[in-house]
């Protein structure tokens, strides 16, 4: 049997998959160092707009928040059907584009309205970016591939926060966002020459509308009632309206799809056994991961009374955790399947959970009693998010690729957004003291230990692939 050409090879310039996978992670780690940098900005950004309230400046994040969960599946959608490597480039133009008029923002509302325009690029190209991984690499090395494609976003959460606590501090917060620019640049360029476009009998015929209007409606709805659930500007009956509207929507997807020809997403995806479980066990990590990293900023500026550079250069060893263990996981797991490093991960992530509930105290003690629970949360993060990324899209057909890794990436991202919900709930409060972390960390170990259960049910390894795909 002849094997397909890969992405690369088929453009005839570079016949390794790995000049695909730089472009595609290029643009990957913009959208995750956005992000992160954005932590460190929030101050700067209400001092930059003394005239905007202080819920104002949230919908900076919130606006983004919103409409990249919204949108995720239904530009998988887009890139299925248009093309991946087309969506990919309209993604990374619209966002450097919308980092642009975000750094030479005059006022907040313009401000907010062009984190929406840049979220919309960020859901563009994230789910186009991992189909060109998948599709560059046969299928022995992308458990490889899929798991360096994750480490990339590690590195940013590496380096954003030290690095947007270095640039708002010393020329101001448009330098956030005017950061994106070269980077993306580059891999636009980059982009357009190296990539080729996938064939047509790997693309789905149509666009589902009906779908995407139907699914932005119900993430985008449930998403605001989540965001805005500590909010004072929102009242309960319009948070309730809010969510009420959101539900109704995802009953009237659900509802869409098992009629129309062509859905946005195919429900029989959900069948497998192993993408039931991992897109569960992704939305329980979803919600512990962004509880544990906002909670690491709180506790060294609250508690430990850390300067935001300081709390940023703190944090960066478990994040180069991350880039390194993911690596070697993505090996290992190409030879044996995910489960071990799941469910090895999560325990570990639990442990971590369980030691920053017992050793920090109220006097700062970086190297011995902060240190080794980074260093296990980083290396727990490395074996589990890539993994997860890994496991959900293994079995996943051609056609399918974007749409069912941007449905794993969208659950991960409302988990997110619960995630730091609850932590606002629980830690949110000043002045903050030692205990009103703990319950922040116990819920963390549940969560943890209620992954690696559910990753009982994942079964990638390769074996198992050959026989089914036989």
């Amino acid at each position: 049997m002849t094997a397909r050409p890969t992405i690369a090879a088929a453009e005839g310039a570079h016949p390794s998959p790995w000049a695909a996978f730089r472009v595609a992670s290029a643009a990957v780690f913009l959208v995750s160092l956005d992000a992160t940098v954005l932590y460190a900005a929030f101050g700067a950004l209400r001092a930059g707009f003394p005239g905007a309230s202080a819920a104002d400046v949230s919908w900076v994040l919130n606006a983004y928040t919103v409409v990249y969960a919204a949108m995720l599946v239904p530009a998988g959608g887009v890139a299925d059907a248009w093309g991946r490597k087309r969506t990919f480039l309209v993604g990374v133009g619209l966002f450097i584009a919308a980092s642009a008029a975000c750094g030479f923002a005059g006022s907040i509302g313009w401000l907010v309205g062009a984190r929406a325009v840049q979220a919309v690029g960020a859901a563009l190209l994230t789910p186009a970016s991992l189909s060109i991984v998948l599709d560059a690499f046969p299928a022995s090395r992308r458990a490889i591939a899929v798991s360096a494609w994750g480490a990339v976003g590690g590195l940013a959460a590496a380096v954003g926060p030290g690095l947007g606590s270095t640039l708002v501090d010393t020329i101001g917060w448009p330098w956030a966002f005017f950061l994106n620019l070269p980077i993306g640049a580059l891999s636009l360029w980059r982009g357009a020459a190296i990539l080729a476009e996938a064939p047509p009998a790997m693309r789905r015929r149509r666009i589902d509308f009906v779908g995407m209007g139907l699914l932005i409606l119900a993430v985008g709805a449930i998403t605001l009632a989540i965001v805005e659930s500590g909010s004072a500007g929102w009242s309960r009956q319009q948070l309730a309206l809010a969510a009420a509207a959101g539900v109704a929507g995802f009953v009237a997807f659900l509802l869409w799809v098992r009629r129309a020809g062509e859905p946005l997403v195919d429900l029989g995806l959900f069948r497998h056994r192993t993408y039931r479980a991992v897109n569960a066990a992704t939305f329980a990590f979803g919600i512990a991961f962004a509880m544990m990293f906002l909670g690491f900023f709180a506790y060294m500026t609250a508690v430990w009374k850390y300067s935001l550079p300081r709390a940023g250069a703190a944090v960066t060893p478990g994040p180069l955790m991350v880039v390194r263990v993911a690596t070697m996981t993505g090996r290992l797991a190409a030879a044996h399947g995910h489960r071990p490093f799941l469910g090895g991960g999560a325990l570990l992530y639990a442990l971590a959970g369980a030691w920053f509930l017992a050793v920090p105290g109220s006097e700062p003690s970086y190297l011995l009693a902060w240190l080794p629970g980074q260093l296990m949360t980083g290396a727990a993060v490395g074996m589990v998010l890539p993994s997860l990324a890994g496991a959900a899209v293994s079995r996943l057909p051609a056609a399918h690729y974007a749409v069912g890794s941007a449905v794993n990436q969208a659950i991960r991202q409302i988990g997110s957004v619960i995630g730091v919900a609850l932590a606002v709930a629980l830690i949110g409060r000043l002045p903050i003291a030692r205990t009103d972390f703990l319950p922040l960390y116990q819920t963390q170990i549940g969560l943890a230990l209620l992954t690696a259960l559910l990753c009982l049910a994942v079964d990638t390894r390769p074996r198992a692939i050959i026989a089914e795909r036989a």
